[in-house]
């Protein structure tokens, strides 16, 4: 596996690669990669020819109490693991190269990054946003695959890549979780042994809440009773729980397909995000 960290010499693997009319696939990663991340490796793999891997802990989307210094980081143990699942290249940037002195531009998606996440980490999405239109010039993969355990994220993605033309297939793989339910997550290194073992209140209330409202229960019990349970079970706060719209995100106040039950809840130190589809 080639592991490349400078800009021109991306430009001549990435030529290398799409000789011959091959297609590559791209799976943007801040590194500390689990089985959630491999996932998404897989899926490239059956998708495309070759498949490139980028690590890059973008410090532009971290807010400034956030933990941006203490993010887990093992490029050494990440880059053993993409040579086991087959991956060809490893983007790996430092910030430097990522953001050159004098970097002045941005990308906003007004409206889709304002409310959840968005709300809770304000200019987060900004970052992600801006990221990402970056490593979409510098692969220019014909495929980007991203996990949907972020919603708000891949939907964001998806709306900057149309509205900017980017020419490209953006490809949502299923929420990898573990047995008990709680999704994956390199936060969840985070997490006590009591408070992991606490952690899995929330996927089992948000899965709950999804079928009670695919059913037709009440919008409004039915997200408080989904509150109430993941504090119950050990959480210190719920930063929102709502019903939305799949595609707009627009705050849905009855079911209508298709439609995201999205969530984010703390625990300790540690906030994590879920999501489950309803109906």
């Amino acid at each position: 596996m080639q592991i490349i960290r400078d800009i021109a010499m991306l430009d001549r693997a990435v030529a290398a690669l799409k000789q011959g009319g091959k297609n590559v696939a791209l799976v943007p990663t801040m590194g500390a990669l689990h089985d959630g991340h491999l996932s998404l490796v897989r899926m490239a793999r059956r998708v495309a020819d070759h498949v490139i891997v980028s690590i890059f802990v973008n410090p532009t989307q971290f807010g400034p109490n956030e933990d941006f210094a203490a993010y887990p980081r093992d490029e050494a143990r990440d880059a053993a693991l993409l040579v086991e699942e087959g991956v060809g290249l490893l983007w790996a940037p430092d910030v430097a190269v990522m953001y050159p002195g004098g970097h002045s531009t941005h990308i906003e998606v007004a409206e889709l990054g304002a409310d959840y996440c968005g709300a809770a980490r304000p200019g987060h999405f900004d970052g992600v946003a801006t990221v990402v239109a970056k490593l979409f010039n510098q692969v220019r993969p014909d495929i980007a695959i991203f996990g949907e355990k972020d919603w708000q994220q891949l939907a964001i993605i998806r709306r900057m890549a149309r509205d900017l033309d980017f020419g490209l297939d953006i490809l949502g793989a299923p929420i990898a979780r573990d047995p008990d339910g709680l999704a994956l997550s390199s936060r969840n290194a985070y997490l006590s042994a009591e408070q992991r073992s606490a952690a899995v209140a929330f996927p089992t209330a948000l899965k709950t809440a999804s079928a009670a409202l695919a059913n037709g229960d009440d919008m409004y019990e039915t997200l408080a009773k989904a509150e109430a349970a993941i504090v119950a079970g050990g959480f210190d706060s719920v930063d929102y729980i709502a019903l939305a719209d799949a595609d707009s995100l627009e705050r849905l106040n009855i079911f209508r397909a298709p439609a995201r039950l999205l969530a984010a809840a703390r625990i300790g130190k540690t906030r994590l995000i879920d999501n489950y589809p309803v109906g």
